[in-house]
């Protein structure tokens, strides 16, 4: 088995625009992400190993939030997913995978959690 590294940027809370019922549309909803990518890792990571050896995890949470296009509407949440896997794609050549976890933190209704995973290799 090959050597891999996954980053990961759990449970976090953002607003997005989403939804395909009257009572969810027009008005962002709280989403919960989970956000993990695989690349491939260095050979070694001594102490001193700079950043770049990685990859800077408030990028996966940037991807999730501030990279979503301001005032697009999307009906699924698994289109939020898809376009997370992009931007992580786009930003940096050695992600190998992406996988976006989006619980709707808004229809829950005794604390399950309701959402969907996506995960997607580089094509």
């Amino acid at each position: 088995m090959a050597d891999s590294l996954i980053l990961e940027v759990a449970e976090f809370e953002h607003d997005v625009l989403t939804g395909i019922y009257s009572e969810e549309t027009g008005r962002p909803q709280p989403l919960r992400f989970t956000v993990s990518v695989r690349l491939k890792p260095a050979p070694h990571y001594a102490p001193d190993t700079p950043l770049e050896a990685s990859k800077n995890y408030m990028d996966l949470k940037f991807a999730a939030s501030g990279a979503l296009p301001e005032g697009v509407h999307f009906k699924l949440i698994e289109a939020v997913a898809d376009h997370i896997c992009d931007t992580l794609f786009v930003q940096d050549a050695r992600v190998e995978a992406v996988s976006v976890k989006i619980v709707k933190l808004a229809i829950s209704e005794n604390g399950e959690q309701i959402g969907m995973t996506l995960s997607r290799e580089r094509r």
